[in-house]
């Protein structure tokens, strides 16, 4: 998977790899069921997802919880950004 291919290939040393790894499981448990209905969406959402962890990891991210959360965040306001940008080209 490209978004798993994204994380295991970060250049952070192995326990921030890890932690960002356990906080994408974590993360997509938790939004997985927001795309079950599409399988291409559902693969764009994850690759997206890896991107917003890695924007916000540091060397030091080992915090799951934390990077988790970040990510999240990150990955709602882009969302948030897109729908507002289609509602002003209409």
């Amino acid at each position: 998977m490209k978004a798993r291919r994204l994380l295991d290939g970060a250049t952070f040393g192995p326990d921030t790899v890890k932690a960002l790894g356990e906080a994408f499981d974590q993360a997509w448990a938790e939004i997985a069921g927001n795309f079950e209905s599409d399988l291409v969406q559902a693969a764009q959402a994850r690759v997206k997802l890896a991107e917003a962890l890695l924007s916000v990891a540091t060397e030091r991210s080992t915090d799951v919880c934390a990077l988790k959360r970040e990510a999240l965040q990150a990955m709602a306001m882009d969302y948030r950004s897109a729908i507002r940008a289609r509602a002003l080209n209409f």
